[in-house]
């Protein structure tokens, strides 16, 4: 195991408060980008960069952008999981850069579903 250095554990210190914001109220959403090998190799890696340019872009500071393993859906991947503050997750799948970033405006945003894209809404529940 390599040491850690005072960066890496500034990024965990960071990476854990933006979790907390979204338990304490602080936070509008959380955005979690499946990125298992299965989900890079159908191009997560670019989902994830396209939402954190357009969350820049927006200069919108109370979205939390974290990444997991495989969500075990292997052929609807790239996936990405919608949290909001006292709503049901969404789960988003079969993603482009373009569909990303109209999650963020209309989902994160505005407040409202794409269900075209929404494979599952809460924990078991198929949409």
């Amino acid at each position: 195991m390599k040491k850690l250095k005072i960066g890496d554990l500034e990024k965990i210190r960071e990476k854990v408060r933006r979790t907390a914001n979204l338990r304490q109220g602080k936070a509008r959403a959380k955005i979690t980008v499946h990125m298992g090998t299965c989900g890079i190799a159908a191009g997560a890696r670019e989902i994830l960069s396209a939402l954190l340019k357009e969350i820049e872009k927006k200069k919108l500071n109370d979205v939390i952008v974290t990444t997991s393993g495989c969500a075990g859906l292997c052929s609807r991947e790239p996936m990405a999981t919608v949290e909001i503050k006292d709503k049901p997750p969404v789960k988003y799948v079969d993603l482009t850069a373009e569909k990303i970033k109209k999650i963020l405006n209309v989902h994160i945003i505005k407040g409202n579903i794409i269900n075209d894209y929404a494979l599952a809404i809460g924990s078991e529940r198929t949409h």
